[in-house]
């Protein structure tokens, strides 16, 4: 009589049973086992065991059933197959003992728990046998719960059994409490690839009693994870290899875990210089002593996201004008991770937008001009439309009068009228002067016939042509002489003959001339006259073209002509107010330099 156990240490009681039997074929051979399996008694029974006993049974009933083998011939049992020769715990003749009972519930619900299970389970014995398995193992491995039963689990699985025998031998020597072996299954649906976890269970003094396997197929998962590894690796090449945007991620606190190619051309950092410091290096110091770039990844965890344009700074501290956008980051369960932070140097577009800018208020301010000129231009028009019609009409009436009424007039009477015509002549010339020299001023096209002159010459001759046009008005000229200047005469004597006409028409009598040496060896020809000055909201544009008073008319060319030939001359025209105290109205100066020093 011989008794084995199904679970040994070196070879397990299903794979000596054979041997004991061709060496003794005589030999009643008792089945002994902690594992009930239906499959397991028919495996034993098969393989030529006289009876297969589970070690829950009482002692009572192990000692009765030796004594039965023992008393029966030495054949091989014919109860191959019929389950009811595997005595359950339930048959137990001390079933009314508590204890039993509880034991029984116990082992029936792990029984339900472990063939219901969706992961495959099985028990194998500490050679690594099959001993029981449950039905989503057989499912994986395409077999039956029969047919995995009494097989190694190198076997069913294809896996080098040195390699499963490695592993047991970890268990055994209590080197490691549990093992995990990933590999691949070939089955007829394909190969699986599965993670076989291996755990002995341990009687009472802590000896393995055998081994407890789950098989979990992982197939699905690890394709779901290569294809991310590939879709990461990929993302990471092209985030990589992006040139035109900085795209990096921060720790949870801002600093800095990763570094593109667009973010080392941008900021000009090298990657291992960056890494690891806080990303307000790249703002600049006013807004890192705001706590700025604290307050964008605030912002950005609360909202999601924060997005910003602004100054930041580079690694050799130059600015350049950036498009931010933080992005908080979190995991499948919802951690917060870090911050995605991807920047672009908007630094031209800035430029470009400022530069539309400037082209845009230039152009509104031109159309402004224009406008200006246009309104400036239609009012000139109108004006010396009105300024020709008056002479024009005078010398039209006179010359019809003294044509049809010449030899009933007066001597007298045709004098009178031919000298109306004469000033009216005159009136007209000066008006066409006027308007010629503007133009020519305008196109830069006026030439001068420069000379050196006496300003005070040059005062007498305009003075004396006003007062033979204007013989009531009263004129005073003062002129020290010996002030030489480089101009052409008449042109200076234009600017005073319109500054002179300019105070008879809005001034009052007596208008006064005077010639004077200034500093900075300067001549300034100066006209004032008795009138209430010019009002103060008239003397910003008092110089400009076409500017001309509310109620005394004239074509708003005069003063402008007279800045523009002193300026022409390498000096200027400016009106002076009356200071304080002072019983003048102001004056109007034109500025020369002298061309010889005079003593």
């Amino acid at each position: 009589l011989m008794l084995l156990d199904v679970s040994m240490p070196v070879m397990d009681g299903l794979e000596a049973l054979p041997l004991v039997l061709e060496a003794s074929p005589g030999t009643r051979v008792v089945m002994y086992s902690g594992f009930q399996e239906q499959g397991l008694a028919h495996r034993a029974l098969d393989l030529g065991a006289s009876v297969f006993l589970e070690k829950s049974s009482s002692l009572d009933t192990l000692a009765d059933e030796l004594v039965a083998v023992l008393s029966t011939p030495a054949v091989p049992s014919p109860r191959a197959g019929e389950p009811e020769a595997a005595l359950d715990v339930a048959d137990a003749e001390d079933a009314d003992d508590a204890d039993a009972a509880v034991l029984r519930q116990h082992l029936e619900r792990f029984r339900e728990v472990f063939d219901d299970a969706a992961i495959g389970m099985a028990t194998v014995t500490l050679a690594g046998r099959l001993v029981r398995a449950n039905a989503a193992l057989a499912e994986l491995l395409g077999r039956s719960t029969g047919e995995l039963v009494g097989t190694t689990y190198a076997e069913v699985a294809g896996v080098a059994s040195d390699r499963v025998g490695v592993v047991i031998e970890d268990l055994l020597e209590g080197r490691s409490r549990v093992v995990q072996v990933e590999h691949e299954v070939d089955v007829a649906a394909g190969p699986r690839r599965v993670v076989a976890t291996l755990a002995p269970v341990l009687d009472t003094l802590g000896r393995p009693l055998y081994l407890f396997l789950q098989l979990q197929d992982v197939t699905a998962q690890r394709a779901a994870e290569e294809g991310l590894s590939l879709s990461e690796a990929k993302f990471r090449m092209l985030v990589g290899a992006v040139e035109d945007y900085a795209i990096f991620m921060l720790s949870p606190t801002g600093h800095v875990e990763s570094w593109n190619a667009g973010a080392q051309r941008i900021n000009g950092y090298l990657e291992e210089e960056i890494l690891g410091q806080h990303f307000r290096v790249f703002y600049p110091l006013e807004l890192q002593e705001s706590r700025h770039p604290e307050h964008e990844l605030e912002v950005a965890l609360r909202e999601g996201h924060y997005e910003e344009e602004g100054w930041r700074i580079r690694r050799d501290g130059t600015r350049f004008w950036a498009n931010v956008l933080i992005t908080a980051v979190h995991d499948t369960d919802g951690r917060h991770v870090g911050f995605a932070k991807v920047t672009r140097d908007s630094s031209e577009r800035r430029v470009m937008a400022e530069e539309r800018e400037r082209a845009a208020a230039a152009l509104a301010e031109a159309n402004e001009q224009l406008q200006h000129a246009a309104d400036d231009q239609a009012h000139f028009l109108a004006v010396t439309a009105h300024e020709l019609r008056t002479p024009v009409g005078v010398l039209a009436g006179t010359a019809e009068m003294l044509q049809q009424h010449w030899e009933v007039l007066e001597e007298e009477e045709r004098e009178e009228l031919l000298e109306g015509m004469t000033n009216s002549s005159t009136r007209l010339r000066r008006l066409l002067t006027d308007l010629l020299t503007a133009s020519r001023l305008q196109s830069s096209k006026l030439e001068l016939n420069l000379k050196e002159v006496d300003a005070a010459r040059v005062a007498e001759v305009a003075v004396a042509t006003i007062r033979r046009l204007h013989p009531d008005a009263e004129i005073v000229l003062e002129a020290e002489t010996g002030l030489i200047v480089s101009g052409d005469a008449d042109r200076l004597a234009q600017a005073v003959d319109n500054l002179v006409g300019n105070g008879l028409r809005h001034g009052a009598s007596p208008v006064r001339v005077e010639v004077r040496r200034a500093a900075d060896d300067r001549v300034e020809i100066a006209v004032s006259d008795a009138g209430g000055g010019v009002p103060e909201e008239m003397r910003e544009r008092l110089f400009d073209r076409f500017a001309t008073g509310r109620s005394h008319g004239g074509t708003g060319l005069g003063l402008y002509i007279v800045r523009q030939l002193a300026r022409s001359h390498g000096g200027d025209a400016t009106y002076r107010p009356a200071g304080p105290g002072q019983t003048a109205s102001g004056e109007f100066v034109v500025s020369l330099p002298l061309a010889t020093a005079t003593v």
